[in-house]
């Protein structure tokens, strides 16, 4: 028993203080209508959250812009991983450079990472427009709340695929290769072997990188941060800077929390759905 406690006591200590404390802190403040300034904490009970519910349609906006985000997000990003593994688990003599350079851009810092994709957008796509006339490159990126968000999307994806190709790509690796040999030999083509055989062993890799994207593109903020601030008017505010600014630009610490609480309760049941509807699908070699 002390020897369980001495490997698993630190780090259940500081999980307590750093998670557990905060977000119990959290649930209090938001039943109160602290400004996390003063001294002084009032208890006000629901009304932060009636407020939320009456009250705050930019709150919902920026709910309902995350959403579309995440779906778009999680759908493209692991379109893209998916296609990338299966590409570089073939037979490619520079698979190992490949893989390190489509990893390469998680490893860049959202707040530095949006930056560099804001002059990209701004400065970058509109030299290439006025050069070649092309009007992708021509569209006010940051400027139009449809097309700044599909940049958000287009930046987010690019920074995450190659994480999700490097979970593929050890599930690809696992696969049991005789199954595959076997639907070979009795004709399966190329697109029967990804649906029938391929796909469906790797639906645990499918499991982890769904609930690590929706989790990632739910709590969005420094990407957003950086390349367009929750702009144009506010239409591309993610629910992270909407909490952020009600708690410290505003300083309405109380209700930024019970909005943290909703935000919570959200993503929570969106990833345990998704964990559970998939792990059903997973199916044993």
């Amino acid at each position: 028993m002390i020897g369980y406690l001495a490997f698993v006591g630190p780090a259940l200590l500081f999980f307590i203080m750093i998670q557990m404390i905060p977000f119990g802190m959290g649930v209090y403040y938001s039943f109160t209508s602290w400004n996390g300034i003063s001294s002084t904490v009032e208890w006000v009970g629901l009304d932060n959250y009636i407020r939320i519910f009456t009250n705050d349609t930019r709150f919902f906006n920026s709910f309902l812009f995350t959403t579309k985000f995440m779906i778009a997000a999680v759908l493209i990003s692991n379109a893209i991983g998916f296609t990338l593994a299966l590409i570089l688990n073939a037979a490619l003599k520079t698979k190992n450079l490949l893989r390190t350079v489509y990893f390469l851009p998680n490893v860049i810092g959202g707040l530095l990472l949006g930056f560099i994709w804001q002059f990209i957008f701004v400065r970058g796509f509109a030299v290439i427009g006025d050069m070649t006339n092309i009007g992708f490159f021509q569209q006010p990126w940051l400027g139009d709340a449809n097309t700044a968000f599909w940049g958000i999307v287009i930046v987010f994806a690019w920074q995450i695929s190659g994480y999700m190709m490097v979970i593929y790509v050890a599930a690809l690796q696992g696969l049991d290769r005789s199954l595959i040999e076997a639907a070979k030999i009795d004709g399966a083509n190329a697109f029967q072997l990804l649906r029938k055989i391929i796909i469906p062993l790797v639906l645990p890799a499918f499991t982890i990188c769904l609930f690590l994207t929706i989790s990632m593109a739910f709590k969005i903020f420094d990407l957003n941060l950086s390349l367009t601030g929750g702009g144009p008017f506010n239409s591309t505010e993610s629910v992270a800077i909407n909490i952020y600014n009600e708690a410290f630009t505003m300083n309405n610490y109380g209700i930024g929390s019970a909005k943290s609480i909703l935000f919570f309760l959200v993503v929570a049941i969106f990833t345990t759905i998704q964990v559970s509807i998939t792990k059903k699908r997973e199916v044993e070699a």
